[in-house]
């Protein structure tokens, strides 16, 4: 009679230690797992940052477009060549600009630059070439290797250089200085009267 008690003692012993087991199988490795996303975590939010930057390259051409237009607005400034002027009298004219030449050239302008136009007289280089004959003359003009002179008789022919340089020793301005203005590519240098120059050229030169 008393064995029967002492069986269901030992039932319930045996329900204990199987509840135990139980708690066992708690996703605690798991959780360790999570440990490995955490150093594929960093590397992960990269590729995103990566793919972003693919798509901010094809917005990066949306700029280059209206930097086109940008270029177009230099364009307009060969047409309007800088103006200089240096007060000098008739007689001392063709000495100005035998300095504007120098300091041109000290300046780092090559001889081939600079074209020099009288509105009166002959510089004497010119005529010393011109007793040579035109064809010469010209000829050294066409090879642009020397500072070229000549005036306003013989102005029409020449061509356009970078830097232009009036000597107003006469009566003509009113017409060598228009010409030499559409000669000058960067720079014309006025070497003469200030009044007569701004009467040409216009106020404020």
């Amino acid at each position: 009679m008393p064995l029967i008690p002492e069986e269901p003692q030992i039932h319930e012993s045996a329900q204990g230690p199987r509840t135990a087991p139980t708690p066992r199988p708690v996703p605690g490795p798991r959780p360790a797992a999570s440990s490995r996303p955490g150093r594929p975590g960093p590397p992960r939010p990269a590729p995103p940052a990566q793919r972003a930057s693919r798509d901010t390259a094809p917005v990066k051409p949306a700029p280059s477009g209206p930097a086109a237009p940008a270029a177009t607005a230099p364009a307009a400034s060969p047409a309007a060549p800088q103006i200089q002027l240096i007060p000098a009298s008739v007689e001392g004219a063709l000495d100005a600009a035998e300095e504007a030449v120098d300091l041109l050239l000290d300046s780092g302008r090559a001889p081939g630059e600079v074209l020099v136009v009288t509105t009166d007289s002959q510089h004497p280089w010119a005529e010393h070439e011109l007793s040579f004959g035109e064809a010469s003359y010209w000829k050294q003009h066409d090879s642009g290797d020397d500072v070229f002179y000549t005036d306003a008789v013989h102005a029409p022919r020449a061509a356009t250089r970078p830097v232009v340089v009036v000597a107003v020793n006469g009566e003509s301005a009113a017409t060598v200085l228009p010409l030499a203005h559409s000669r000058a590519g960067a720079l014309l240098i006025v070497c003469g009267d200030p009044q007569q120059i701004n009467a040409v050229l216009g106020a404020g030169v």
